[in-house]
């Protein structure tokens, strides 16, 4: 059973929070610092203004978790599922990060930042991307589909394929490069 431990303003560094699941609670504006989560269970509890540096959130259980103004920098999460978070204040930014086969099937993304990460075979499906940026971000095989992309910065970014029949990408930028992108269904030979 977990206690209910409220920390705030807390550094954690070099911590394996897979062998203290039960000292686990309420975070406010603390740090964590190449600590490892990997398969940990973080179900009911509560980040807020909290910022992760170097760890492995792999795997990790988000069912309605507290995400509110976090910042992932450096950290390894692949196979998360966002769309288990309380959707509550969820927001959060991702500096050189990879995302790799993780799920943020119809979460509210809005004006959320992607910079120097990696989000191959991410699901952004039915997902609200209103106003995000995806800076030198490699999306390789990552799904959008039914997605709100209206004002989203590709710019920048590679790999990526979306069919702008089945988004909303009005105002969204991208560059010239990246124009393929958007017209790989219809099989089109591109040459400079």
């Amino acid at each position: 059973m977990r206690q209910a431990l409220y920390q705030t303003e807390k550094t954690f560094e070099k911590i394996d929070f897979t062998q203290k699941t039960n000292e686990m609670g309420q975070y406010d504006g603390c740090v964590f610092k190449t600590c490892n989560f990997l398969n940990t269970d973080l179900s009911d509890l509560s980040f807020t203004d909290c910022t992760f540096i170097d760890c492995d959130l792999s795997m990790v259980v988000l069912e309605k978790t507290e995400l509110n103004d976090i910042a992932f920098k450096d950290c390894k999460m692949l196979g998360l599922r966002f769309e288990n978070c309380n959707e509550f204040g969820l927001a959060f930014s991702f500096n050189n990060c990879t995302l790799n086969y993780t799920s943020f099937y119809k979460t509210k993304l809005k004006k959320t930042i992607f910079r120097n990460s990696q989000l191959q075979e991410v699901d952004f499906t039915a997902a609200d991307l209103s106003g995000p940026v995806f800076e030198n971000c490699d999306l390789k095989r990552a799904i959008f589909d039914s997605a709100n992309l209206e004002k989203a910065d590709f710019r920048g970014s590679v790999n990526y394929s979306l069919d702008p029949e089945k988004n909303r990408i009005k105002k969204a930028r991208f560059s010239l490069s990246g124009v393929y992108g958007l017209l790989y269904k219809y099989d089109i030979d591109f040459q400079a």
